[in-house]
């Protein structure tokens, strides 16, 4: 591949492409890892990344604390926008906040269980009794 980039505007243009296309690659590796997984991932994911941005130093670059908030800013953007995707898995519920308190997870425990709460309940319901609705009101007249 050839490229046809005055040699003194190759560092401007490897700029202009990485800030281009790198939040779109990124995005879509996001977007692919919660297809993979869920979108849980993205807050471990996110958080590690913020740690990372601000334990780097580089007293050589200008300006490089400004630039560690900006990076920040456009994570936090780039993963609301993996998070508000229609495509992106949303997070299994968690089945141990609807358990209740106390309750076994041994199966013939809850068998046992299950057997004393049909008995005790036996029958499951009254016979349903006989009624008649009388409407107090005048009587019908034949003719």
């Amino acid at each position: 591949m050839t490229l046809k980039v005055h040699p003194g505007e190759v560092e401007q243009v490897k700029l202009t492409a990485v800030s281009h296309f790198l939040p779109m690659v990124l995005k879509e590796a996001l977007r692919r890892m919660c297809g993979m997984n869920s979108s849980d991932c993205l807050k471990e994911f996110e958080q590690s990344m913020v740690d990372l941005i601000d334990r780097m130093h580089d007293d050589q670059q200008p300006n490089f604390e400004a630039m560690k908030e900006f990076a920040i800013a456009e994570l936090h953007l780039l993963i609301k926008d993996v998070q508000d995707n229609p495509e992106t898995k949303k997070p299994v519920e968690n089945i141990s906040d609807r358990r209740t308190l106390g309750r076994s997870e041994v199966p013939a425990t809850l068998e046992e269980q299950l057997q004393h709460g049909l008995e005790d309940s036996f029958p499951a319901s009254d016979p349903p009794a006989v009624t008649t609705t009388t409407i107090p009101g005048k009587a019908k007249e034949s003719t």
